[in-house]
């Protein structure tokens, strides 16, 4: 009969770094059930992994008990107390190249990045599809043992949605879509212009929700006064924005977090993208590839200019906006058969 096993599974940060891990951790406890997880991450990603089974979530405390060397070999201590088997570690940075020292009686596995791989991209020395970060987290556990197969993937159900959207939302049989413009960096982000035109163009066919940070929702507030366009920037905690996410009929957002948030729970994903390419390996889980907005590379031939979008020549910061609403607007009434 087989054993439990007890894998501790690390990932700090970024939101959607985190969240590209819950639908490989779906899989591995769908596939594995006999597996039990326990994920270390920071507070704020608790509620990603509240509807997976046998998975507990390990808080890290930054900037107090688990601050320098000695706060990670008090962790260390912590998760030494649980009784871990084997640990994945999702990010493999400086942080977890510490705690594996700690663990080094443990089987202990990093995630390969690519990093090579990346840069032959950005350089334009190869431009082909690398390997997609869910298929790098997936590698993780197959070194561990585990056989993981991410082709046929099940999503959870829709949440209950928050009292505060179902005050405002007029019952109707009108679809819902998501927006979210913003990214951490402004090469990555349409222009707030034209992604007015397009919130214009939609707001009569659909109810549509814009999403951002709470310092944001002035800037979102300017996009439509129409009462089918609701701003819920700064109005919901963060598990209930996951609640109206899984809601969503669709999410139009960025190369950023807001995506990723959408696809784990199985929403269509339309992604605009700027300087960055989906080739690097970020592209949402689960979408086709005709749901990636692309500029042309025939005329902005230097994309990718970076993994991330942080380096960029100048005049490519608003190569995004190089997409026309009409385009953006077609493909979202395509996509949900308009």
């Amino acid at each position: 009969m087989q054993t439990t096993q007890h894998i501790l599974v690390i990932r700090l940060s970024a939101m959607g770094d985190v969240a590209m891990t819950v639908p490989v951790l779906r899989a591995l406890t769908q596939q594995h059930p006999k597996v039990k997880l326990t994920v270390l991450t920071r507070p704020f990603f608790a509620p990603f992994f509240k509807h997976l089974t046998n998975t507990s979530v390990f808080i890290f405390d930054e900037k107090q008990k688990h601050k320098g060397v000695f706060g990670l070999y008090k962790l260390y201590k912590e998760l030494k107390a649980l009784n871990i088997d084997k640990v994945a570690d999702l990010h493999n940075v400086l942080r977890t190249k510490i705690l594996k020292l700690f663990f080094f009686r443990k089987t202990f596995v990093q995630i390969d990045k690519g990093r090579a791989e990346k840069k032959a991209l950005i350089n334009d020395e190869s431009f082909k599809p690398l390997k997609s970060t869910h298929e790098r987290y997936a590698d993780v556990f197959r070194k561990l043992g585990y056989s993981l197969d991410l082709s046929n993937p099940t999503f959870p159900e829709r949440k209950t949605l928050p009292k505060l959207i179902v005050e405002q939302v007029q019952p109707s049989k009108k679809q819902w879509i998501g927006i979210a413009p913003f990214a951490q960096y402004p090469s990555k982000m349409y222009p707030l212009s034209q992604m007015k035109n397009v919130v214009n163009a939609l707001e009569e066919q659909y109810n549509i929700f814009l999403f951002g940070a709470k310092a944001e929702q002035q800037q979102l507030s300017e996009l439509s006064n129409s009462k089918n366009v609701i701003n819920v920037a700064g109005l919901l905690s963060f598990e209930e924005e996951l609640h109206l996410i899984s809601n969503l009929d669709l999410m139009l957002s960025m190369d950023s977090g807001n995506a990723h948030l959408a696809a784990m729970f199985g929403v269509k994903v339309l992604t605009i993208w700027g300087v960055t390419h989906p080739y690097a390996g970020f592209a949402a889980f689960n979408q086709p590839q005709d749901f990636h907005l692309l500029p042309d590379r025939e005329k902005y031939t230097q994309i990718p200019t970076s993994v991330y979008g942080n380096k960029y020549p100048e005049d490519y910061m608003d190569v995004a906006g190089s997409i026309h609403p009409k385009e953006v607007v077609e493909k979202i009434q395509f996509i949900l058969g308009a």
